[in-house]
């Protein structure tokens, strides 16, 4: 049998093995992302709509790619937050332990579909019916993205908002309805507020999902960086446009390359950016109980 201290240091080492990834990640990032700032402005980069760096007139306006990304991401939002939300009150305060027990990993299978199958879903399934409604939708459009990308992150939601639900004491809900209040108010009104650091980290846990999706935008929200808001025209998100310029075709080392790194760390600051934002909340708002 192993030693203690030879166990605490194998663990040591595999959790600062993960910093070390963390690490390196980072600082090929800073250091691609530095080059491209020596050839191309900051100011434009940060504040320019315009993004054509494989067209021969140049411009690298970033705005074009957030823009895109902010779109899909708050359409998946209006997807799941609301169903996934309403499905966790369900599971945690109306369904009985049988249908509970079979619902909630169904609903979680959704988290194991590839994203690959989600975005041939979108385009080949869900941007025909919503053609059906208005001809004037794209083939390759933001909305239908979104509504599969919102599907997608739902079980995230519910799952992780029912877990946070079933963790409020018993004692709650009893003084609730010993006060006479109906399982809608018990629900609503002492259930969710005591439960609201959880669910509010599961709504930016999966905003940042939603921004960080790849293949449902790349596959059935086009490569046509614009800056709009318009969710029926073609877009690209950021990690869109990496896909595009990753597929081989651009040589390494130029600009046109550089720019995935860019693009990459702003992702990247974005992200880190919503991750503490739900330390926060959840160290702002967590209640706790005896």
């Amino acid at each position: 049998m192993l030693p203690e201290r030879v166990i605490a240091i194998f663990l040591f080492l595999c959790s600062f093995l993960s910093i070390l990834i963390t690490i390196g990640i980072v600082a090929v990032l800073l250091f691609e992302a530095i080059s491209f700032f020596g050839e191309v402005s900051f100011l434009e980069f940060i504040t320019g709509t315009r993004w054509t760096p494989l067209f021969s007139s140049k411009q690298f306006g970033v705005l074009a790619l957030v823009a895109g990304t902010t779109l899909t991401a708050v359409l998946a939002m209006a997807v799941a937050l609301p169903l996934g939300l309403l499905s966790a009150i369900y599971l945690s305060e109306y369904a009985p332990r049988k249908v509970r027990s079979t619902v909630k990993p169904t609903l979680e299978i959704l988290a194991g579909i590839p994203t690959v199958v989600y975005g041939y879903f979108a385009l080949l399934f869900v941007t025909p019916l919503l053609r059906g409604i208005s001809e004037d939708i794209a083939v390759f459009n933001a909305l239908s993205a979104a509504v599969v990308m919102g599907v997608m992150i739902l079980p995230m939601v519910s799952s992780l908002s029912e877990d946070a639900m079933r963790a409020v004491p018993r004692t709650l809900r009893e003084g609730a309805y010993a006060l006479g209040s109906t399982k809608m108010e018990v629900s609503i009104f002492v259930v969710v507020p005591a439960a609201l650091s959880g669910i509010a980290s599961a709504f930016i846990l999966a905003v940042s999902r939603a921004i960080g999706e790849t293949m449902i935008v790349t596959i059935a929200a086009g490569q046509n960086p614009r800056f709009t808001l318009n969710p029926f025209v073609p877009i690209e998100t950021m990690t869109a446009y990496i896909v595009q310029v990753s597929q081989g075709d651009t040589p390494a080392g130029s600009i046109e390359f550089k720019t995935i790194f860019a693009v990459a760390l702003l992702l990247f600051v974005i992200t880190l950016a919503m991750n503490l934002l739900s330390q926060y909340v959840v160290g702002r708002f967590r209640e706790e109980y005896d």
